[in-house]
């Protein structure tokens, strides 16, 4: 083949592909006539308001999770608290329980100490 023929074949190809798209307007015109800007339009519409909800949405969610990540921060440090104020708790009763019992061998030893005392007296 020569550079002609394929240059031919091409601008052939070009040809033919404009004159596709020219004849495909021509029928979705004849088709859909006057209709055609009114759809576009109402498409148009329709994208628009798609996107509006879709910021919505978003700028609602991002509303929903700084909210639920301030509630969580706020149990958590409840949490905390209650948490703290419990061992307090405890510990405040193993050290009552440490004062009133006296183990065998201090309450031996005060006793034969008081005995002595008697003893003496």
């Amino acid at each position: 083949m020569s550079k002609n023929q394929v240059k031919g074949e091409q601008t052939s190809t070009a040809v033919n592909s404009l004159e596709s798209q020219e004849r495909l307007e021509a029928i979705k015109n004849l088709i859909f006539g006057e209709n055609i800007q009114q759809i576009d339009s109402d498409f148009s519409s329709v994208k628009n308001l798609i996107e509006k909800r879709k910021e919505e949405l978003e700028a609602f969610i991002e509303a929903t999770s700084k909210e639920l990540h301030t509630l969580i921060d706020n149990l958590s440090t409840d949490v905390n608290i209650r948490i703290t104020d419990l061992e307090d708790n405890l510990n405040e009763k193993i050290d009552l329980f440490d004062h009133k019992k006296v183990d065998r061998n201090s309450l031996g030893t005060l006793l034969v100490s008081l005995g002595e005392k008697i003893m003496k007296d």
